[in-house]
């Protein structure tokens, strides 16, 4: 049995890991494309190596949808098992599967089995990731007992006893968060996305910045644009308010936190889940929520969380729902006593418990954001960095990189004040009036590495060397060279990578308001994902 795709995925040397898959199938007969899916789908199965089982994964996808429905000999036409395609809507994948290599051995290889099993073997492979990303996140130390509390008698928080009490006027003082949103100078070809930084942490890079805003002509300087409030309540209820968004309800009902699609107020109830005041362990135990409060706050008290985000339309790149996730998680550990102190700088092992909060909180509100969202707790310019998993490490011996990455604020050193005033002066900062889901476009750069096809494969690279760039043009304090290499990091490594991260509005931007500044024009930045 042919296993030259095996031998791709586990070879030690980078040179045969790195090559394409396109190459290989390309030039191999519908026998050998069987039979490497044959023992491909023997390796994905028994495989405990995460990267590996993932990208056996992939490749069975890609054979299926791009390779083997143009090999002489497949059929054009075939019949999907409906047994199969409920699994698929079910999410049975494996189950999915099985019934579609049993049609496929019976009637022999179809375009359209082919599609089916396509189909199971991607949706399969995004499965596995964010399972263990789950995994990983629930084994960060601090995040542990939270999976196994069930009980409200077991719960080890409780508010802390400022927060209780009242004032003069009687009413119970209020606790408010503030945070920045960030920017990524550069984020070197979506690095920042799980995966890649599990198996790739030496090439998961960003150079991310803190920021405050305000509007020209309004505001008298530029303030956090994100703010969040936590008070007790006289009312066994957890009360969630957003302010932007214009919804509030008024939860008793335990399993109603962990309903993220019943209202606008998915982030909130996840923020409170994931900063342990309703523990996930709890999901489904059929316990009371006024009885967890109670444990909580006091008989007869309940809680109220109040958001609000100033100002910033849907759809900035500007990653304000990780960093409003992060601020809400951060003032739920400050009241309960899981932060040092009620106000100040958060300390950098509680900035690391919030990162990993609030990348759980992503995954059960189902955004599945980057590690580098939240990059705002982090005060200025810094440098997020994946990191290779060592012995402590959930990942260890299931990937080479681990989930939580490193960050190194910029000091003067890097970035000095007039180099951080120069570019904060040559910054217009524009929105594309789009409000579009990133998801799919994160899924797209995971297949495109993983797939190694050669042209993203070197765009990646040369996105590395220009983070680089851009880091030497900080240090030099020249702007205008900044401006220059994400203009090439935008119409190079990132269109070649995803073409979709571009459109015509942009580009029309681009090209007019280069007609029209000339030579004071130095650079387009794209703040996020896409345009």
């Amino acid at each position: 049995m042919s296993q030259h795709l095996r031998q791709i995925i586990t070879a030690p040397d980078a040179a045969v890991r790195n090559q394409s898959l396109d190459a290989f199938c390309g030039k191999a007969s519908l026998e050998q494309l069987l039979a490497e899916c044959q023992d491909l789908e023997t390796f994905r199965y028994r495989r405990e190596n995460l990267y590996e089982r993932v990208r056996a994964l992939f490749f069975l996808y890609a054979i299926h949808r791009f390779h083997l429905p143009l090999k002489p000999g497949v059929k054009m036409r075939g019949l999907i098992p409906f047994q199969g395609y409920a699994h698929l809507l079910h999410r049975r994948f494996e189950e999915a599967i099985k019934v579609f290599l049993d049609c496929q051995e019976q009637d022999g290889p179809s375009d359209a089995i082919s599609s089916a099993l396509a189909a199971a073997y991607h949706r399969l492979g995004i499965q596995t990731l964010a399972d263990q990303v789950r995994r990983s996140v629930r084994s960060v130390r601090g995040n542990q007992w939270m999976f196994r509390m069930g009980h409200p008698a077991d719960h080890p928080l409780r508010l802390r006893p400022e927060l209780l009490q009242r004032g003069a006027d009687g009413s119970y003082p209020i606790l408010r968060e503030r945070t920045p949103v960030r920017m990524d100078l550069t984020h070197s070809a979506w690095s920042d996305i799980f995966f890649l930084g599990m198996d790739y942490p030496e090439g998961a890079k960003v150079l991310n910045i803190s920021i405050d805003l305000g509007v020209h002509g309004r505001d008298a300087s530029p303030q956090p644009p994100i703010e969040v409030y936590l008070r007790v309540i006289e009312e066994p209820v957890l009360r969630l308010i957003s302010l932007d968004l214009n919804a509030a309800a008024d939860i008793s009902n335990l399993a109603e936190v962990f309903d993220f699609a019943k209202d606008y107020l998915g982030l909130l109830k996840a923020a409170v889940i994931a900063a342990g005041l309703v523990p996930p362990g709890s999901e489904g135990s059929g316990q009371n929520l006024a009885d967890l409060l109670a444990r909580l706050l006091g008989p007869g008290l309940g809680l109220e969380i109040t958001s609000n985000v100033n100002n910033i339309p849907k759809g900035s790149r500007l990653a304000v729902s990780t960093n409003l996730l992060a601020a809400l998680i951060s003032v739920c550990m400050r009241a309960t006593g899981q932060a040092h102190s009620l106000c100040g700088p958060l300390r950098e092992e509680e900035r690391r418990l919030v990162l990993a909060r609030a990348i759980l909180g992503e995954w059960l509100g189902g955004s599945g954001g980057g590690w580098q969202d939240s990059g705002g707790i982090w005060p200025g310019m810094k440098l997020i960095e994946g990191a290779v998993a060592g012995l402590d490490d959930p990942e260890y011996g299931l990937s080479h990189g681990r989930l939580m990455p490193t960050h190194r604020v910029l000091d003067e050193r890097d970035a000095d004040a007039q180099a951080r005033q120069n570019l904060q002066d040559s910054l217009v900062l524009v929105h594309g009036g789009m409000a579009q889901n990133v998801g799919p476009i994160l899924e797209m750069v995971t297949e495109k590495y993983l797939l190694r096809s050669e042209a993203e494969w070197k765009a990646r690279q040369e996105a590395l060397g220009i983070l680089d760039e851009i880091l030497g043009a900080l240090r030099g304090c020249d702007v205008e060279k900044i401006g220059a290499a994400t203009s090439r990091n935008f119409h190079g490594p990132i269109q070649t990578i995803i073409p979709w991260a571009g459109n015509f509005y942009t580009e029309t931007l681009i090209h007019r308001v280069r007609a029209e500044f000339g030579a004071d024009f130095w650079g387009f930045w794209m703040l996020g994902g896409m345009s």
